[in-house]
């Protein structure tokens, strides 16, 4: 009989080294980044840096802001039971915040209010993501860089050159996180279909703005047939479901938790493929060659010097074909925008 105790107890010892927590542990050790939040302080970055602290690959956490409150940020992140040390940053140490990292994440900027167009906010946005990408460029030049701030498909355009003039820049490692628009799409095609989420796959190409979010429905997988008033609605939706979430707040911000939700979601698969993983496929707006916009968010095979291989988006419909060629203007032309302000800033 003390035999079978002694099985049983050596049995619960080892069941406690395989619990996802115990794994999670295990994994940071087989390979750790470092990884930087910038606008950690924010709607977006304080739930965004909650879930990276919390991702086993994540080893040091560094938080960014200029708030006052951002040291204070990393100290409650601190308290979190997982290996990742936090570092909390403001003011003139944004340098030292983004020193050696591997990954840096950017939610940085002023949110989207009721009225208010992701061009509304380009004039302020445009300074702060050149700033912090300047930063990057002097302190981490091969870090893997993720571009949240609105209006993306300007402020990556913008982040291009301020690379380019430092003479760093890898269209390799410059990604414009879409990711949400995936997510939404997946969310709500399986909502009115009745499927399960975790088991719909929807592309969404374009940009990251209104009409320049194009959901690919003729794609979705699991194959499904949509009536056309049920396409036409599933594809406004996705367009502007930003618009249904600042309208919602009333005036208390934009999208924010599903924003940071779905950054650390292309986080997380950036870090995967830095890891070795192989497959690690998201849609991103990166420079392109996909159409004559000179980038473009597509799927994108990752790999561990970033961007391996930038696919097409495949066979579409002539619904789907006429949402692009409508929208390859507009998108052009707020990538222009950014161009031209960077070289009147000289970068």
């Amino acid at each position: 009989a003390r035999g079978v105790s002694v099985f049983f107890a050596m049995l619960a010892a080892t069941m406690k080294t395989l619990t996802p927590r115990a794994m999670s542990v295990a994994a940071q050790h087989n390979r750790g980044f470092k990884v930087a939040v910038l606008g950690a302080a924010g709607g977006i970055g304080q739930p965004l840096s909650l879930l990276m602290k919390l991702n086993p690959m994540v080893t040091e956490l560094s938080c960014f802001d200029v708030a006052p409150v951002t040291p204070g940020v990393a100290a409650d992140l601190s308290h979190c039971s997982s290996n990742a040390k936090c570092f909390g940053y403001t003011g003139e140490d944004l340098g030292k915040a983004v020193k050696d990292c591997q990954l840096v994440v950017i939610p940085a900027g002023v949110p989207r209010k009721p009225g208010m167009t992701r061009d509304d906010l380009f004039n302020t946005n445009a300074s702060i993501v050149a700033t912090l990408i300047d930063a990057c460029a002097k302190n981490c030049p091969k870090a893997m860089l993720l571009i949240i701030s609105n209006p993306v498909n300007s402020t990556v355009p913008i982040a291009s050159a301020v690379l380019k003039k430092h003479g760093v820049y890898d269209p390799r490692k410059l990604l414009g996180v879409t990711t949400l628009d995936v997510v939404r799409a997946r969310t709500f095609v399986s909502q009115a279909k009745g499927l399960d989420v975790n088991k719909v796959k929807v592309t969404v190409i374009g940009g990251h703005a209104g009409t320049t979010i194009v959901p690919l429905l003729s794609q979705v997988d699991p194959t499904m047939k949509f009536e056309d008033s049920e396409r036409d609605a599933l594809t406004h939706r996705i367009m502007f479901g930003g618009d249904e979430v600042v309208k919602a707040k009333a005036g208390g911000g934009s999208a924010t938790l599903s924003m940071a939700y779905a950054g650390a979601e292309m986080a997380g698969s950036v870090l995967r493929a830095l890891n070795g993983e192989k497959g690690v496929t998201e849609c991103s707006f990166v420079e392109s060659t996909v159409t004559d916009a000179k980038f473009f968010s597509s799927p994108v095979t990752l790999g561990k010097e970033g961007v391996d291989t930038v696919h097409g988006y495949g066979t579409v419909n002539a619904y789907e074909q006429k949402l692009i060629d409508d929208m390859l203007p507009d998108l052009k032309a707020q990538a222009d925008k950014g161009f031209e302000w960077a070289k009147e800033k000289g970068y």
